[in-house]
């Protein structure tokens, strides 16, 4: 297995020769330079896989040198070293995507918890995801053997998203296909279950009912309206809820979100019958009632119908 190499630029190395004993024990590789032109030099023709980088060294100084190196491999960490604690240049490094920010004099237990913190934090997560899903993988095989209702089937798929989403960060390609295998399973139980309920659900016959696509307005922005709130609706068309799930993050620096809730689509799953039954509040025979000729497409196709959960 290749070491994990460091480069560690300060202007004071030679005072830094036991903390570099201390990492090459441990069984990293440490390049040792005196100046931020020669640290400029080696990222220009070497690999490396975090940078140690003081912040204060004559010439080129620790911000200089790391804005360059983000120019040249944007995507190596960079743990800053300084003296300072002026808020200033704390901001000024942290706007600049260091990886972690350190205050002389440091430790050796603290160069390795930063290199843990770094390098290993990727590992660590993948890891535990994987242990904490086969420890889930039980549960879940067992629900999907009952009689589920309406919400015990929408937490069901919330699980199984979430765990498609963490154990993309894994290695473990065991694992994944494990996950991949109960999601299947889980598909072919939701189409089952989909079509023993979908004439109760449109008729009236259970209170176990869902909201579906030609009731959601009905159900959930009508309401909103009633009580005299301001309401904007977004649309949009084939986002699945992984896809909203990665997103989310984003759209949560300027919202506040304050509910998660699915709704099912009625079928056949198209955009044009799943959408125009959205707005109109109706499904797609009293859309085409109402006007002749709407809606219309080929018999094959209307019977093909999308049950997948992903």
């Amino acid at each position: 297995m290749n070491k994990t190499r460091i480069l560690w630029a300060d202007d004071e190395i030679v005072m830094l020769k036991p903390h570099i004993i201390f990492l090459e024990e441990k069984g990293f590789e440490v390049i040792a330079v005196n100046s931020g032109s020669e640290a400029l030099e080696l990222v220009m023709e070497q690999n490396f896989d975090i940078i140690f980088l003081d912040e204060q060294m004559p010439g080129l100084s620790g911000i200089e040198v790391l804005e360059k190196i983000k120019e040249i491999q944007p995507n190596i960490p960079v743990v800053m070293i300084t003296k300072s604690e002026e808020e200033s240049i704390m901001e000024e490094a942290i706007g600049s995507n260091i990886a972690d920010y350190l205050i002389k004099p440091v430790k050796p237990s603290q160069i390795l918890l930063s290199l843990k913190r770094n390098l290993e934090n990727k590992k660590l997560t993948s890891e535990k995801a994987s242990q904490i899903y086969q420890q889930e993988f039980r549960g879940i095989s067992m629900k999907l053997q009952e009689r589920l209702s309406v919400d015990e089937w929408v937490d069901v798929y919330k699980k199984l998203v979430r765990w498609d989403i963490e154990l993309e960060k894994s290695d473990d390609e065991g694992i994944s296909e494990v996950l991949k295998m109960q999601m299947s399973e889980a598909n072919t139980g939701f189409a089952k279950f989909y079509e023993r309920n979908y004439a109760d659900w449109l008729y009236g016959k259970t209170e176990d009912k869902p909201v579906l696509s030609h009731t959601l307005i009905k159900k959930k922005v009508f309401p909103l309206l009633d009580e005299g709130n301001k309401v904007f609706m977004l649309v949009i068309d084939n986002l699945r809820y992984d896809q909203w799930k990665i997103i989310e993050p984003m759209i949560g620096e300027y919202f506040r979100v304050d509910k998660d809730e699915m709704y099912y689509s009625i079928l056949p799953t198209t955009t044009q019958y799943a959408r125009n039954g959205l707005f109109a509040g109706m499904m797609p025979l009293e859309i085409r009632k109402l006007i002749p000729g709407c809606g219309k497409m080929n018999t094959k196709r209307e019977l093909k119908i999308s049950l997948k959960l992903n």
